[in-house]
């Protein structure tokens, strides 16, 4: 096996889009998809980031990306990490790749010590639902995702 994971750099906003793109398109979403890849070397690679990313590489080519941003728990009263978006190329899966990414994020938490560790997946993404389970995974069932965006964030703001 000759994976690699390593923190995207200046220059990989291109790649992350593409990843992205493809995520979105597995999901069901292109539509929602806005970002560019400006949008995100300005974010991932500014002056003070706050959303980081790990390129999983196999052979030294890219195959895969985590997306992720820290949060905080007052419950705990510890930070931990939401992870935005996973993506392994199709071509690729199970080899091991979705895990290792996962792996080093867990052992960032660790490292850190942070409270949790959180994403969210589709409710009919069932391989992902099941790999996610097998890695110790909890569904959070109990709860409702809630946004506001587009007029209503504007309306709202304008309060």
């Amino acid at each position: 096996m000759s994976l690699a994971i390593r923190a995207a750099q200046p220059g990989d906003a291109g790649l992350i889009l593409d990843f992205i793109k493809a995520l979105a398109e597995y999901e069901k979403l292109s539509h929602e998809v806005v970002a560019s890849a400006d949008d995100l070397e300005r974010d991932l690679f500014g002056v003070e980031p706050k959303v980081f990313c790990e390129i999983a590489e196999w052979a030294g080519k890219p195959v895969g990306f985590a997306l992720w941003f820290y949060t905080y728990s007052t419950f705990q009263g510890r930070h931990g990490i939401w992870l935005e978006d996973l993506y392994v190329d199709p071509s690729m899966r199970g080899k091991g790749i979705g895990k290792a990414l996962l792996v080093h994020l867990a052992q960032r938490c660790v490292q850190e010590n942070l409270g949790r560790f959180e994403w969210w997946v589709l409710d009919w993404n069932e391989p992902s639902i099941t790999f996610y389970k097998s890695q110790g995974g909890v569904m959070q069932d109990e709860w409702t995702k809630v946004r506001i965006d587009g007029a209503a964030l504007a309306k709202l703001g304008a309060a």
